[in-house]
Formats: structure tokens, C-alpha cells, sequence
């Protein structure tokens, strides 16, 4: 097999898991170390890993365009007539706030969480976190009275949201899911604390893709030109598979619970530590 198509094929496979598991909340992170590390890959370059971050974010943006374009109209207004009362610009402010612990936390611990892309064995521990995280909250919702909407949040819940966020920095403890089991403990229900995290973490990646792009453009421009097919290829793969994680959860979420992905995470996070020790 050429090396090119070599690439190419590994650029679907990794793009289909990371446009798969960055919305559905078993960690896209960890799956990015487990599955390389599971087929014998070398770990991708960091280029590779922005444009699939990039592939990712193109699949926000088209599904909720329209909410980001009324939550930004309204929050640029909310400026102007010094006002809160709409729910789009409290929401607009929430992402803005939720978005600072992740910042601060990436900023001075950038060394000790790329550190641990490089071990498995941690990935598949903070997997083991993220279904406690997840069945927790569960636990913890159907022990509330009344389960609603964004209209509800307050700015404590975006702080918690926002913490939560930014424990996701380390690989298998899955963005998505720590911030939906945040918002589902803050009483929010599950499509709307889905929703929520997915449009919380368009800044991060926003933020997180421009950094990168200007380390990964570093590296020889002959060297770029030569995975361009493979570097489409997992843009084009994480965008369309990053849309149908999204509407698939977003209805799976209206009427099941968190539990099964949490079974997940923990058997997989077993599974990847007793191979590690074997």
C-alpha cells in the first residue's frame, strides 16, 4: 500500500471518530489516543489534529447557524441597551463566561495536558471519570423536581458548565459530556443541556484551532502540500459525521437517558487499562 492512500485511509478512519465522538460524549480526545494507539498508527501530525478539529467545528456552524447568529445579534445588543431581559443574550453572555475556566486552565496548564496525550493508560482512566460523570448526573436529575430550559440557567450554572469544560482538556474525559452532565445536574434536561454544551464549545474551538493552525503551519510547506488529500479527506469525513453525531443525539436525548454512554466509557476505559498492563 502507498503511503499516500495509507494516509487517506487513516484520515477517514480518525475523521469518522473524531466527528463521532466529539459530539456523542465518550470523548473524542481519548478515542484520538486509543484508536492509533490500538491499530499501531504513530500519533498523527498536529496539523492532521487541527483540521480535524476544524472538520468538527464546520458541523456546529451549519447546524446552528441560525442560533449563533440570533445568541451573537442579541448579546451585541444586550451591549447597547445595557439590558439582559432577552434569553439569547444571557445565553450569548453564559458561552462567553463558561468559556474563561477552559481558557485560563489550557493556558497555564498547556505542558501537563499535552503530557498526557501521550499515555493511553491515562486516557483510559479519565474515560472511568467521564461515566462517573455522566451517571452521576442522571442520578442526580431524577432527583430534581422540575427539569427545564436555557430560559432557567443562571450565571452560577454557566460557571459550573465552565468548569466542567474545562476538566475536558485532559484526553478521555469527553467535553460533551462533562458539560452536559454538568448542565443535566444544574436541571436542565438533556437535549437542552446538549444543545448548550454544543454551542459552548464553539469558542473553544474556535480559540484551540487558530493556536494550533499557527504551530502546525510551521512545518514545511512541500511537507503540507504533500497531505493535502489526506488532510481533506478527515475534514470533509469529521464535518459529516460531526452533523449526523449531532441530530442523532440531540433526538436520542429527548427521550433516553446518559446511562448507555456511560457503560461505554467505563468498558472501554477497563478494557484499554488492562491491555496497557498486558
Amino acid at each position: 500500500m502507498s503511503d499516500s492512500l495509507f494516509q487517506i485511509i487513516q484520515a477517514i478512519v480518525l475523521g469518522f471518530v473524531q466527528g463521532a465522538t466529539e459530539f456523542i460524549p465518550v470523548s473524542s480526545s481519548g478515542h484520538l489516543v486509543i484508536v492509533p494507539w490500538l491499530l499501531g498508527w504513530e500519533k498523527p501530525p498536529l496539523l492532521f489534529d487541527t483540521v480535524l478539529h476544524w472538520g468538527t467545528l464546520l458541523a456546529i456552524g451549519l447546524v446552528f447557524w441560525r442560533d449563533l447568529w440570533t445568541i451573537a445579534r442579541a448579546t451585541l445588543t444586550s451591549l447597547v441597551r445595557r439590558s439582559l431581559d432577552d434569553v439569547n443574550a444571557r445565553v450569548g453572555w453564559f458561552i462567553v463566561v463558561g468559556s474563561i475556566p477552559a481558557v485560563v486552565a489550557g493556558l497555564l496548564f498547556k505542558d501537563f495536558f499535552e503530557s498526557l496525550f501521550a499515555s493511553p493508560a491515562a486516557a483510559g482512566g479519565f474515560l472511568l471519570v467521564t461515566a462517573g460523570l455522566l451517571a452521576l448526573s442522571e442520578w442526580i436529575s431524577r432527583r430534581l423536581q422540575r427539569l427545564g430550559g436555557l430560559e432557567q440557567m443562571s450565571l452560577a450554572d454557566s460557571l459550573v458548565i465552565g468548569l466542567a469544560q474545562a476538566l475536558a482538556l485532559a484526553p478521555g474525559i469527553s467535553r460533551s459530556g462533562s458539560t452536559m452532565a454538568a448542565g443535566l445536574a444544574r436541571g436542565l434536561r438533556r437535549d437542552v443541556a446538549a444543545r448548550y454544551s454544543f454551542l459552548l464549545g464553539t469558542p473553544v474551538f474556535l480559540g484551540a484551532g487558530v493556536l494550533q493552525l499557527a504551530d502546525a503551519l510551521a512545518v514545511d510547506p512541500a511537507q503540507v502540500a504533500a497531505q493535502l488529500p489526506a488532510l481533506a479527506m478527515g475534514f470533509l469525513v469529521a464535518g459529516v459525521t460531526g452533523i449526523l453525531a449531532i441530530r442523532f443525539l440531540l433526538a436520542y436525548l429527548r427521550t433516553r437517558s446518559l446511562i448507555l454512554f456511560a457503560v461505554y466509557c467505563a468498558g472501554l476505559g477497563l478494557f484499554v487499562l488492562l491491555a496497557n498492563l498486558l
